[in-house]
């Protein structure tokens, strides 16, 4: 990616004076513009299928400035502001929220890590969308949707983070601020990761909570919809692991496990135009498994594959009821570098809901809005292509 990088020091402009110099700090403009065409089917109710314009699989689209100061002996201060957009109409990505991805500033050392202060992303999504999860937790429901029940909470506002390498050890922790009175704990996100490397290889754990309050304003989730009951938890667990087979072709696989107390998880499951639900699980428990590969066929082609298994329990049927259900989705995307910034690329994915996943199907209602979960349209079939372009 080619950088836009703004310097200055101060010594070469007061350079006829006897002032002593100051140290060399720097500003970086970077961005993705990713856009894409896509069609699917069983998009709607009663089985329609659907062509339009949205963002890529896997890079949404942003723009970014970051920055960094050398202090002296190993030390920096750095800051990072960035903003994610939808290209296709110009649109915040999140309405009202100009930096909604990252918004922090703190201190860097080449020994000890670095300490940060801010609206981050959580180690979570530091790790698996940067490293072990193949589609870098994708934009489609059908290609991002094991996160979905926590998908709200992977970027946390009011946050100190600390991430550290020692040896070949990679230490992520957070802890996100719920600025509630008297409540130390009420709204407030504990989160860490520990990935070690060992060769070819690279092994993760990572856990993360989140308590979420009925009214979420102005806490670590900041404004998502509050939980039924005051301080309700979220917990997310995962292991994952990846393995260099060759300079060309590397596997990875894992295991994510998410409990939500909050009710919150069965309606973010859900994609747009899925049914309405009567109720929600005071205790849903999910439990997603995943293999891929990353292959890079020639220099320019890379082929990407990826396979979810979900088993859901205690979730919201269609009927009202509690029960389990499975999800299961495929994805392979090829892309084609033209060079280091601009490339195209195309993708299919098919996926299936069935018991407590019919839920989150368009096609769970029939074309007179009436909710089944027999009427075969909890599959869908998608195929798109696109553009990215990088700065």
């Amino acid at each position: 990616m080619r950088k836009i990088i703004i310097s200055s020091t101060t010594s070469a402009l007061f350079a006829a004076t006897s002032l002593p110099a100051f140290a060399q700090s720097s500003v970086t403009l970077y961005g993705i513009v990713d856009e894409a065409i896509r069609y699917q089917t069983n998009a709607g109710p009663g089985g329609k299928d659907q062509v339009s314009m949205t963002s890529g699989p896997e890079t949404h689209s942003r723009w970014g400035l970051k920055g960094s100061e050398d202090l002296g002996d190993g030390w920096s201060a750095v800051f990072h502001l960035e903003n994610g957009f939808e290209a296709f109409n110009g649109q915040l990505h999140v309405p009202d929220t100009l930096f909604s991805r990252q918004a922090y500033v703190g201190l860097s050392n080449t020994t000890w890590g670095s300490l940060t202060f801010g609206r981050q992303y959580a180690p979570a999504y530091d790790t698996l969308g940067d490293i072990f999860d193949p589609l870098t937790v994708g934009n489609y429901w059908q290609n991002s949707w094991p996160y979905n029940g926590i998908g709200g909470y992977l970027e946390v506002n009011n946050s100190v983070k600390y991430q550290g390498t020692f040896h070949n050890l990679a230490i992520d922790a957070l802890y996100g601020f719920g600025n509630q009175s008297g409540a130390l704990g009420l709204g407030a996100t504990y989160a860490v990761e520990l990935t070690y490397t060992y060769g070819p290889a690279m092994l993760n754990a990572g856990f993360q909570q989140v308590s979420v309050p009925t009214s979420a304003t102005g806490t670590s989730v900041g404004t998502s919809v509050g939980s039924a009951i005051n301080g309700a938890k979220i917990n997310f667990l995962h292991i994952s692991a990846a393995y260099q087979i060759t300079h060309e072709i590397r596997l990875l696989a894992g295991w994510l496990h998410g409990q939500d107390q909050t009710g919150l998880t069965d309606g973010n499951m859900q994609q747009a135009g899925a049914p309405t639900l009567k109720g929600a699980s005071p205790n849903r428990i999910d439990d997603t498994y995943y293999v891929g590969a990353n292959w890079k066929v020639i220099e320019p082609l890379l082929f990407t594959f990826a396979y979810y298994y979900g088993h859901a329990r205690n979730a919201e049927r269609l009927d009202g009821s509690l029960g389990t259900g499975v999800n299961q989705s495929a994805t392979i995307l090829a892309e084609y570098s033209f060079s280091k910034q601009s490339e195209v690329y195309a993708i299919t994915d098919w996926s299936r809901g069935t018991g407590a996943f019919a839920a989150d199907y368009p096609g769970g209602v029939d074309s007179a809005g009436v909710p089944s979960n027999t009427i075969g349209r909890t599959n869908q079939l998608g195929v798109a292509i696109g553009l990215r372009k990088m700065f």
